[in-house]
């Protein structure tokens, strides 16, 4: 028996990095999965991954800033598979410049992605996990923990995620769903890699990001999302866990 057996997770993100190692485990464990992403090519990647490994998952294209298409990817998954145990808000994007270069689009864009996709994700799924006692995990980051230098936008939006969490705990906590975030440090994703650092920027504060014990791999922060979707973790709840190696120690 997988532990997460008849289990249905709906995990946003899930074309690549965190999210599509996160759909690989929860499939693995025994989930049916909707992986609910922009990139439909890669969604699609993700989806014929997850089968050939012997799990079910399926697709939802959409994106996430839309309050639409949120709905939308929690009434497929209902539909399909007549429940919603678990929601793992992970989608996301980055940026990174001065604040005096911050433009008005990409203050939109992360808004709208990191943060306006777990308000409108959580308002449609909330109604259904309340029904099957589910979990709500969202990410943050380490950048909403600690100060991170040229990450004005990035940081606000994850912190916002960490409020949203508590705030979401609170008003549910006499209810039988528990709601946790994540804030993960460096990981080896192509959102890592494709950062580009401002010009002239401070290289020492660049690289104290990375935390003691390098960057981690998606499977390793999929691992900590699992458990805390996991009966494992029914006494968590309104709680944020760094995944970050060490980075908000001091």
């Amino acid at each position: 028996m997988g532990r997460f057996d008849s289990k249905v997770a709906l995990v946003t993100g899930a074309a690549s990095g965190i999210g599509r190692a996160t759909a690989l485990l929860l499939a693995q464990r025994g989930a049916s999965v909707v992986g609910f992403d922009i990139d439909a090519s890669a969604l699609a990647d993700a989806v014929g991954e997850v089968q050939a490994d012997g799990g079910t998952m399926t697709a939802v294209v959409g994106d996430v800033s839309s309050r639409v298409d949120c709905h939308t990817a929690v009434a497929e998954t209902v539909d399909g598979y007549g429940r919603l145990d678990l929601l793992a808000n992970i989608a996301g994007v980055a940026s990174s410049q001065h604040l005096t270069d911050l433009g008005q689009d990409d203050w939109d864009h992360l808004v709208g992605v990191n943060l306006s996709g777990v308000v409108w994700c959580a308002q449609a799924a909330i109604p259904h996990l309340l029904e099957t006692s589910g979990s709500m995990v969202n990410v943050a980051s380490s950048a909403a923990m600690i100060g991170q230098a040229y990450t004005v936008a990035y940081s606000a939006t994850k912190g916002g995620v960490v409020a949203l969490t508590r705030s979401l705990a609170m008003e549910y906590a006499r209810t039988g769903i528990r709601i946790n975030a994540i804030s993960p440090g460096s990981v080896d994703t192509s959102l890592t890699r494709d950062y580009q650092i401002p010009d002239e920027a401070d290289m020492k504060l660049v690289q104290r990001y990375i935390g003691f014990r390098g960057m981690a791999g998606p499977s390793e922060v999929a691992e900590v999302i699992a458990f805390l979707a996991s009966d494992n973790a029914s006494r968590i709840h309104g709680t944020v866990i760094p995944v970050d190696g060490g980075l908000t120690t001091g």
